[in-house]
């Protein structure tokens, strides 16, 4: 063996010890901990500020179903009392485990009375979006509970 190959087995070979160190250091033991108030907590199949934010917001009218592993929230129909000739009816879905804007959906019905009948009637869209915008404040409030407590 002569003197230039001994040197290039022993550069490589310290190539090769200097990757497999620099290798072992991005799997290290040193990983950042779990955060309890992450922005994906899904305890229950879907996003748990997401599903615990959309709740309270529909909690002024019955609940007719509440799946959290499918992440759906039907209301039965709700007539306020100041106006009883309508009624709404509300459907949340939470499309991802994720805590994002296009994470949840809501979609509403809504019903006036005409003449001891009731006939479907147009919804805002302005509403729909406002109770997606309820939702995501009040996630968002949680997740920052969370973090604080």
């Amino acid at each position: 063996m002569t003197a230039s190959s001994t040197t290039t087995r022993i550069a490589r070979a310290a190539i090769a010890v200097a990757a497999i160190a620099t290798l072992a250091a991005c799997g290290g033991r040193d990983r950042p901990k779990a955060d309890l108030a992450a922005a994906n907590v899904t305890t229950i199949g879907v996003n748990s500020y997401l599903w615990r934010a959309a709740l309270e917001t529909v909690s002024f009218a019955p609940l007719l179903q509440a799946d959290s592993a499918g992440g759906v929230i039907v209301t039965d129909w709700y007539s306020n009392p100041q106006n009883p000739g309508e009624r709404v009816k509300v459907t949340v879905s939470i499309l991802d485990q994720d805590l994002r804007a296009d994470a949840i959906r809501v979609a509403a019905s809504r019903e006036v009375n005409q003449n001891g009948s009731w006939v479907d009637a147009p919804v805002q869209a302005a509403t729909v979006q406002k109770l997606e915008d309820i939702i995501l404040t009040k996630a968002r409030e949680l997740r920052r509970q969370a973090i604080a407590g």
